[in-house]
């Protein structure tokens, strides 16, 4: 019986030394963030001046499509904070209780261009809407209208604009805002809609050009995140949510071409 009790020992101080699969004290804590992939390079800048400031805390963005996000999170996925472009998903897990509406925020409002690759013959600073009637404009990439917000706006857009019946045919679409992007930039389409802070992050802005949709062709896109009641770390969660719609937090949207709620 006495290897048996050294056994269980040994096994318990190796569980207490690990902190039984939880972070240790001292241990920089691991906060998960889904995050609507227009943020990509303004979240990658505020989560540097985040950690800057916490060194504790180790945030890691998983980008992608704000509709795939809540599906997931109605199932629990391991989030501790969420931005979506859309503020009607985080409303949602608000409904369904699976985030306390006390814990929802609005972060910005995204804008949307169209955008064609440096090697483009397709003036769209001159042709503005009428570029996606170009001869060269075989294939139109936009995001998925099913799940991304932004390929909702884009599709509103068009139709306001008088061109979707002529386009609808040659759409090419995007899991996500930034996969209808690498599209784009990649030949797999001539031109298409993204968002305005793709076109001008600083990875972005010398490879294309582009002519920025008015407002008034499509729905308002207010953003938002909240924090799931499940998160493991809701304090961390706060913490961040709290830099990202503060003044520093907000400028650096803005340098990103986010307009803020209020604006």
């Amino acid at each position: 019986m006495l290897a048996p009790m050294r056994t269980l020992i040994c096994l318990a101080l190796l569980l207490a030394a690990c902190g039984g699969g939880t972070n240790s004290p001292g241990a920089q804590r691991v906060l998960r963030v889904a995050a609507a992939s227009d943020l990509k390079f303004a979240l990658d800048a505020v989560v540097a001046e985040f950690e800057a400031a916490h060194p504790d805390v180790d945030v890691r963005v998983t980008y992608g499509s704000s509709g795939n996000f809540h599906a997931q999170l109605t199932q629990k996925a391991p989030f501790d904070l969420y931005f979506s472009a859309d503020i009607g998903y985080p409303r949602k897990l608000v409904d369904a209780g699976v985030a306390d509406k006390d814990t929802l925020f609005e972060y910005a409002v995204g804008r949307i261009v169209i955008w064609v690759p440096n090697n483009s013959p397709i003036d769209v600073e001159k042709l503005k809407h009428e570029s996606l009637l170009h001869e060269s404009a075989r294939k139109v990439a936009i995001a998925n209208p099913a799940h991304a917000p932004y390929g909702r706006a884009a599709e509103a857009a068009m139709r306001d604009l008088g061109v979707y019946d002529a386009v609808k045919d040659r759409l090419v679409l995007g899991e996500n805002i930034a996969q209808t992007a690498q599209f784009i930039d990649s030949g797999a389409a001539d031109i298409g809609i993204i968002a305005l802070s793709l076109a001008i992050a600083p990875e972005m802005k010398e490879r294309g050009s582009y002519w920025e949709v008015p407002l008034k062709h499509f729905p308002r896109m207010l953003q938002g995140g909240v924090i799931p009641s499940h998160a493991e770390y809701p304090a961390d969660a706060k913490l961040l949510r709290d830099f990202v719609t503060s003044e520093a937090g907000r400028a650096i949207l803005r340098e990103y071409g986010f307009y803020m709620p209020e604006d």
